[in-house]
């Protein structure tokens, strides 16, 4: 009797332990948002974007970003006609200017920036901050099992009202994203690759190296390819409005 009772508690202080141990899918959100530029004190990538409807291609760009915690903003350096063209987010807040503009035009991270890049695909990911999230259960995704988060948007300013978001058990990176309308519609769809590194607090962190982004109803697909990234200060003035007209 006493070694069933002994067996029972064993079971379930082991129950218990496992309970305690369950991940936390705001906290996995968190920790994923820094392979993407969120959440870190300073960081400066390049980005070149291909954008493809059918068996037309859009011309090529390429866009410097500098990110600080909840703020970034991304600078066209090609094509040359607009270079200098910036969207600079603050917290949920965006704007857009260009040379000839006499002051920032306020847009929405929804709007399309190239192909099926949205403004908000661009700028740094703070998915944590704008996405409400719950754990869905755990999938594999090409041989790697993931955690799976349902995400639903705080405020009507992010860039998509749902997401499914894949994130890998291991890495802690996100792998897979479907995004989708308010009333469930599937928008589009993004794979993750993450082939850069950084340092940051003492520890190498994987960072993305590319994002392919296919409509979930026509034949078109933009792929963001990501370099040069550099752990670095930023200075304050970069995240100015008043700077930018």
């Amino acid at each position: 009797m006493r070694a069933k009772f002994q067996a029972g508690m064993f079971g379930l202080l082991l129950l218990s332990g496992a309970a305690f141990a369950a991940p936390d899918a705001h906290t996995i959100l968190t920790r994923s948002d820094q392979a993407r530029g969120g959440g870190l004190p300073g960081i400066e990538w390049e980005i070149k974007l291909l954008s493809r409807d059918g068996d037309r291609s859009d011309e090529p760009q390429r866009i410097l970003v500098k990110a600080v915690d909840d703020s970034s903003v991304a600078e066209t350096e090609e094509p040359v006609r607009f270079r200098g063209s910036k969207i600079l987010q603050v917290e949920r807040n965006m704007w857009m200017t260009r040379p000839g503009l006499s002051k920032p035009i306020p847009i929405s991270p929804r709007q399309r920036m190239s192909g099926q890049a949205s403004n908000g695909d661009i700028a740094a990911t703070n998915y944590a901050g704008d996405y409400d999230a719950e754990m869905s259960g755990t999938e594999t995704v090409e041989g790697e099992p993931c955690y799976v988060l349902d995400l639903t948007a705080k405020h009507k300013r992010t860039t998509y009202d749902k997401i499914r978001y894949w994130v890998s058990v291991k890495r802690v990176v996100g792998v897979k994203a479907e995004f989708y309308s308010v009333s469930g519609k599937l928008l589009k769809t993004a794979l993750f690759e993450y082939g850069n590194t950084f340092e940051h607090d003492g520890k190498r962190i994987p960072f993305i190296s590319k994002m392919t982004i296919r409509d979930a109803l026509v034949d078109a697909e933009t792929t963001m390819t990501f370099g040069t990234v550099t752990v670095k200060k930023i200075r304050p003035s970069e995240f100015d409005l008043g700077q930018m007209q």
